[in-house]
């Protein structure tokens, strides 16, 4: 909706008046009431983007700002860990924007522990799946090549109760309040937590639904920070850790339906074997981009890999996050072939800093010339050398 304003005195002609000249006073009271209503319109579209502003999506929950401010996640790295009976989901969150409090929802099928991880993981993580670069030569120059290249270029008191939620467990790690909750209906898990500072815009609330209908608890992470005069959230989040058990490891996505952009998952699992999504889940095929044992000896990867040693990269990409049909179950792969990305330059083959294309196509054509030349010198030697002949009288 678009609220117009009505610019400059309105100019009506009034019978008996002079046209173009003001009428009387009873006539401009259209023109004030239109203008009012304008105003009150305009002041409620934005009172309503801010009520509905919608939450962040993550692929492992979903974040909510403070009422009238904004958090956007601008990187989201996770690492499944599970031996066959317990589940390890490892977190960090990378946000920008002006809120300085906002609240993660993540859902888990158990009872879950929550604990901080050490913020190296992910860089080992990365290094430990960095693809392998080499360099490839090609003879024939190429668009960026010459002649080609055209120059582009601690524990807190749980409060009572809201009907139909159970507090499962409380408490402060560094700037995190934790809470650990059960709900009966999807009504009771979002009074609740309004009441304790997490406003849901309905569409999130809408989509809890089916964790509270499958009986998940959920882990609300609401970033508290000690002074009110803290600075906004900005920057990388310290790793959270959630422990619970499962048969099956599952990474939750079914609040990512909510993104109104295009997702793209990036998720590492540790596993005694090579581990695969099984489904797309709506979004396109799944790709490993790694796949082997840990070669670490010491370290957080490595105390987090150990009983669970192989390690798995899988990237995906949504380009309608609304067809995400639910959560990302894990399964054993086929086998355990090792996969791992190669980036390769390509670069055009030189002989003694020069192309090796040119010298070979210099030297054709010195040869051709040559070839073409020899004749020519060959006759005219012969004329050279043919006797002379002289007759006697």
């Amino acid at each position: 909706m678009t609220a117009r304003f009505l610019r400059g005195p309105a100019r009506a002609r009034v019978p008996g008046g002079v046209p173009g000249r003001p009428p009387a006073r009873a006539a401009t009271v259209p023109v004030l009431r239109a203008r009012t209503a304008a105003v009150v319109c305009a002041l409620l579209v934005l009172q309503l983007g801010t009520l509905l502003a919608p939450a962040h999506a993550c692929g492992c929950g979903a974040v909510v700002p403070e009422r009238g401010r904004v958090v956007a996640v601008a990187r989201e790295e996770s690492v499944v860990r599970w031996d066959g009976r317990e589940e390890q989901l490892v977190m960090s969150l990378t946000v920008s924007g002006d809120a300085g409090r906002a609240a993660w929802i993540v859902p888990v099928p158990h009872r879950a522990t929550v604990g901080l991880a050490d913020p190296a993981l992910f860089t080992r993580l990365e290094a430990a799946t960095a693809p392998v670069r080499r360099t490839r030569h090609h003879f024939w120059p190429r668009d960026d090549d010459w002649p080609l290249d055209t120059g582009g270029g601690h524990a807190v008191g749980a409060p009572p109760p809201f009907p139909g939620v159970r507090v499962t467990g409380r408490q402060r790690l560094g700037a995190f309040d934790v809470a650990r909750l059960t709900a009966t209906d999807p009504a009771a898990l979002t009074g609740w937590l309004d009441r304790h500072g997490f406003a849901l815009p309905p569409r999130l609330a809408q989509a809890l639904g089916p964790y509270v209908r499958h009986r998940w608890e959920y882990v609300a992470v609401r970033l508290a920070p000690r002074s009110a005069a803290a600075a906004p959230l900005r920057g990388t989040l310290d790793p959270l850790r959630l422990t619970f058990r499962s048969a099956r490891p599952v990474y939750p996505m079914r609040l990512s339906r909510l993104a109104r952009a295009p997702q793209s998952l990036g998720l590492y699992v540790l596993a005694a074997h090579r581990m695969e999504p099984a489904s797309a889940i709506g979004g396109e095929r799944p790709r490993t981009t790694f796949a082997g044992r840990v070669a670490d000896r010491s370290g957080p990867l490595a105390d987090l890999a150990r009983g669970t040693p192989y390690l798995t990269a899988v990237h995906q990409e949504f380009p309608s996050p609304a067809s995400i049909t639910g959560d990302h179950l894990l399964r054993r792969a086929a086998a355990d072939a090792p996969v791992r990305q190669v980036i390769y330059e390509d670069r055009l083959r030189t002989l003694a800093g020069l192309p090796a294309w040119l010298l070979t196509v210099a030297g054709a054509l010195l040869l051709a010339l040559a070839a073409t030349a020899a004749p020519t010198l060959r006759r005219g030697t012969d004329r050279g050398a043919e006797p002379s002949v002289s007759i006697a009288s």
